[in-house]
């Protein structure tokens, strides 16, 4: 049923794109004869030309800019009489001038993105349309009316077939869940756009669509604040962001920056995780003041002294008294930001030095503009003060005797050596992007410098103030220095899934960039993989400040059958962890099952093949972070399995850590040596209990004997 539906919203989707293409040529002929305007020999043809030309060319770039993920929508709405509603990122109508393709921004599209289950606003099925360029890779339903005529006959496809099973059953008692499932989420959505909204819930209880399809409303019913300041969107992994990424596929092109946690500092992408005792040291708040100590460090390869001749005076500045001027410039504000005064402290601690009595007569000034001219002291200056970036800074940290001075007081002799051995690795951790992030506010941001200037201390002079003589004056007269935006912290709105395993560093990371923004955090405090949750919520509480707070919490879970999270609630209790336990709402009457075998490699195998027989859909392999390359290994050389996982975001079968399948799911999981998972870290427990979440229907663990 799955590919029929695919191939149906293929035809439409192919009659777009060619409507696409003669719209195209259209507006190219619109250019072409508002050049020929141009000719006609008066100035009324001269502003025709230009009035066509700038429209066609507008055109044009639309329509071009329009080719990827062009439609992503459909509505199917309760009038019997009206044909389905295409939404896409622009708006076309065919050749008889009919509607073919609604913009995404016009009003009727408005109730793709408001309408739910508890107010379907006339809409029976809302479907997602996922395309890779003009091809549809998946579709995913969502049944929003079931008492409606229409609804028996319409395909669900996805998850949404899962509430539109619930929501057809014949048994009063589950139409009376779905119903209580559809009104609290629907209450958090529509919540109040101001302060921040809490959504909270246990495994399977739809907190990440809640928030999502909360993001989608805030968009459309405030676009204008929210398309000028943006959504920004961080979650745990970039696996995670990719499985998302079809819940809000068309909130405009710039208006929801999708970002996992190593991705929400701009110029920096990783995806790789420190093991688990190195993240916890990287991840407390103690790590802040060892990076706001780092940044005033001097650097190491500048030079420690300056001698100079001027006249019949010979010029020393020690390093004592090169440390006593960093401290100076440093107490006046952030390092990059001291640039403009870096020259004229050193000239006027130089100038102090300046006995002889021709130097007296003719004045600092000149000593100034003899300076400014002397390669030595241009050098010395670039080099003992140059712009720094937080990459380089952080590197410092590879010297275990700078290592050992900062951190002091902050970092124990242990932990040291824990992060000595991380930072000689070649690129950054998920971790280390929430420290790099702490350095580049410590720094500070850097004055606009022209490339193109031969001089090379442009960016500290004022090329507009020529009259004045001295960096001081022209340091004192010239205003706020003019600097080049790094941070981009202007967001309007920050979403937050998976908000219990931020650690207090991440929470400072992505609270500078919602300083004013509205927030909607989700999480299960049951779940959390960071050790000490008391220092997270407060660096939590820190970056929300004094904002209003709305809390909703989820209790249904209509992701897990009952056999399998029953199981997993069991585990929870078992172990101690204060979970929140939704009610399952379904049964399979197949429960988990836990197999311990010789050949751990052959049992796997085994489990695997049997799964991938038993569900139509993704089957997750979880191990240990120190067997994953390993059972990928094994996975690769099995040849029923090779062409399932090969497929990257979109492989039926995956090897995935504990921690990577946090907010995912799959229909059937295998999890491997869990005892091992379970001993990992100091939060394994809560890992692994969010792996035995997971799985929709079916589950088998495999241990060694």
């Amino acid at each position: 049923m799955t590919q029929q539906e695919i191939e149906h919203e293929q035809t439409f989707v192919d009659t777009v794109y060619r409507q696409l293409e003669t719209s195209t040529k259209a507006a190219e002929a619109l250019a072409k004869e508002g050049y020929g305007r141009g000719s006609l020999g008066h100035e009324g043809g001269l502003v025709e030309r230009d009035a066509m030309v700038f429209q066609a060319a507008k055109r044009i770039a639309t329509l071009n800019a329009a080719h990827e993920g062009l439609v992503f929508g459909r509505l199917d709405l309760s009038a019997a009489e009206e044909a389905p509603r295409y939404i896409g990122r622009i708006g076309l109508r065919d050749e008889n001038r009919d509607s073919l393709l609604v913009d995404w921004r016009a009003p009727a599209a408005a109730v793709f993105y408001q309408a739910t289950a508890a107010d379907p606003q006339g809409v029976v099925r809302r479907r997602v349309l996922r395309c890779a360029g003009a091809k549809v890779v998946a579709v995913e339903d969502d049944l929003l009316d079931a008492e409606s005529e229409l609804a028996g006959e319409l395909p669900i496809v996805g998850e949404g077939a899962l509430m539109a099973q619930l929501s057809r059953a014949r048994d009063r008692s589950m139409h009376s869940i779905v119903a209580t499932i559809q009104a609290e989420q629907d209450k958090a959505i529509r919540a109040p756009s101001k302060g921040v909204v809490l959504i909270t819930g246990g495994p399977g209880t739809g907190k990440t669509v809640v928030a999502l399809h909360r993001a989608a409303y805030l968009l459309y019913t405030d676009r204008g604040r929210y398309e000028r300041g943006g959504v920004l969107v961080v979650g745990p992994s970039g696996v995670f962001m990719r499985y998302i990424e079809r819940v809000l596929p068309s909130l405009g092109e710039t208006a929801v920056a999708l970002r996992s946690l190593g991705e929400v500092v701009d110029g920096i992408k990783s995806f790789r995780h420190d093991a688990p005792a190195v993240a916890d040291v990287k991840g407390a708040a103690r790590m802040a003041e060892l990076m706001r100590r780092l940044s005033r460090q001097a650097v190491p390869d500048a030079p420690r002294e300056l001698r100079m001749f001027y006249r019949d005076d010979r010029i020393v500045l020690t390093g004592r008294d090169l440390n006593y001027l960093r401290r100076q410039l440093l107490g006046q504000g952030r390092r990059n930001r001291q640039l403009p005064r870096v020259a004229s402290t050193l000239m006027d601690a130089m100038w102090r030095q300046v006995t002889g009595e021709r130097g007296r007569v003719r004045g600092k000034d000149e000593f100034i503009d003899e300076m400014l001219g002397t390669t030595a002291f241009v050098e010395f200056a670039l080099t003992w003060w140059p712009v720094l970036d937080a990459t380089t800074v952080l590197r410092w940290l590879r010297d275990p005797e700078l290592l050992a001075r900062v951190g002091e007081g902050v970092v124990s002799r242990e932990d040291q050596a824990l992060l000595l051995e991380s930072w000689q690795a070649d690129d950054w951790s998920v971790e280390d992007v929430a420290l790099l992030d702490e350095l580049r506010y410590e720094l500070g941001d850097a004055p606009e410098k022209n490339d193109h200037d031969p001089d090379p201390l442009a960016h500290l002079v004022d090329e507009n103030m020529p009259e004045l003589t001295t960096i001081t004056d022209r340091e004192f007269s010239r205003g706020p220095v003019t600097t080049t935006r790094t941070e981009d912290d202007g967001f309007s709105h920050v979403l937050v899934d998976e908000a219990q395993d931020l650690t207090p560093m991440q929470w400072r990371m992505v609270g500078r960039r919602g300083r004013t923004a509205t927030w909607t955090i989700v999480g299960d405090p049951a779940q959390s993989s960071w050790p000490v949750p008391a220092d997270a919520n407060r660096a939590r509480e820190d970056a929300l400040g004094d904002k209003a707070r709305h809390s909703f919490h989820l209790s249904t879970n209509y992701r897990n059958s009952q056999e399998i999270y029953d199981f997993a609630a069991a585990y929870a209790s078992r172990v101690g962890l204060d979970a929140d336990l939704p009610d399952a709402v379904r049964s399979t009457g197949v429960g988990p099952e836990e197999r311990s075998v010789d050949d751990l490699r052959e049992g796997v195998h085994a489990a695997v093949t049997e799964l991938a027989g038993a569900v139509e859909g993704t089957v997750g392999i979880v191990v240990p972070v120190a067997r994953r390359a390993e059972v990928s290994q094994w996975l690769a050389s099995w040849p029923e399995h090779a062409a399932a996982a090969a497929g990257g975001a979109d492989a039926r079968i995956a090897v995935l850590t504990g921690l990577d399948t946090k907010g995912l799911e799959f229909d059937g999981i295998v999890v491997v040596q869990p005892e091992e998972i379970e001993q990992e870290s100091q939060t394994g427990r809560a890992t692994l209990y969010v792996v035995l979440t997971r799985a929709t229907q079916r589950m088998i663990l495999v241990e060694q004997a």
